[in-house]
């Protein structure tokens, strides 16, 4: 491991805490989580050079040490979900403008990397023009292993499509976990390398509320964890979801 990636490594696990303000939720992405409560970067040392982006369909919390996103929010409805399979997909992925310069991937970045362009707040969960071309926004996207993206990730983001469209609605979470302190990077931004991945799903008219958790390997297998658990293993607390929810477990997802 370089000197440099040790310092981003040590930067992530050991900066010291940052203001409250950053870890306090911003209203002006509310609309994306439940009871407008966006997730809480709870361990302080993965405060440093965190931003909030809210973009018309979905928000995201990036991370200038990791220069990617630590979660992307979206809420999704029925209506969302029927209009999102007539919407054309893009493709076209871009550096984010708004993030300080240095702090965020660049399209070079995964040039020849190995690694797919990973959305966390998926494409096709996009159900206008303009969500769509946002979410190409590199602030949206991660490292990510191409089978896993195009197979199993593929699958779980089909799988809570159509929970929301049963359900009437859902609070989804998506984001990447980092694990260990030999963590990999990618181009000359130093973009990490998550170890894992995870998708929140939040079903306030059927009371029930989850996780998936899959390694960022060529797997087939996830695993299903508690909000608690997730909160646990991400460094992160989801306060709009109600703590009587978060020890209950499903046993799986249909159709991954």
């Amino acid at each position: 491991m370089t000197a440099r990636i040790k310092a981003l490594v040590a930067a992530l696990l050991g900066a010291s805490s940052f203001t409250a303000a950053i870890a306090a939720a911003s209203t002006d992405c509310a609309q994306f989580s439940p009871n407008g409560r966006p997730p809480v970067v709870a361990n302080a040392k993965m405060r440093a050079a965190t931003q909030e982006l809210c973009y018309s369909d979905f928000a995201v919390l990036h991370s200038g040490v990791t220069h990617g996103p630590l979660w992307s929010a979206e809420h999704l409805t029925a209506a969302h979900v029927d209009d999102a399979k007539n919407n054309t997909r893009t493709n076209r992925f871009f550096p984010e403008r708004k993030l300080p310069p240095g702090a965020g991937a660049q399209l070079a970045d995964y040039k020849r990397s190995g690694y797919d362009r990973g959305h966390m707040s998926p494409a096709g969960d996009r159900w206008d023009k303009k969500g769509m071309a946002e979410s190409f926004s590199l602030a949206n996207i991660v490292p990510q292993n191409s089978s896993n993206n195009r197979r199993i990730w593929a699958r779980i983001e089909e799988a809570v499509r159509r929970l929301a469209e049963q359900s009437g609605d859902a609070y989804v979470v998506t984001g990447p976990l980092f694990t260990g302190r030999e963590l990999q990077t990618i181009g000359e931004t130093r973009v990490f390398v998550p170890t894992q991945l995870y998708k929140l799903v939040y079903l306030p008219k059927r009371q029930l509320a989850f996780s998936v958790v899959v390694d960022n390997t060529a797997t087939d297998t996830y695993a299903v964890k508690t909000v608690h658990e997730l909160e646990a293993m991400s460094g992160l607390q989801f306060p709009g979801i109600p703590e009587s929810l978060k020890d209950k477990r499903i046993g799986g997802l249909k159709g991954v």
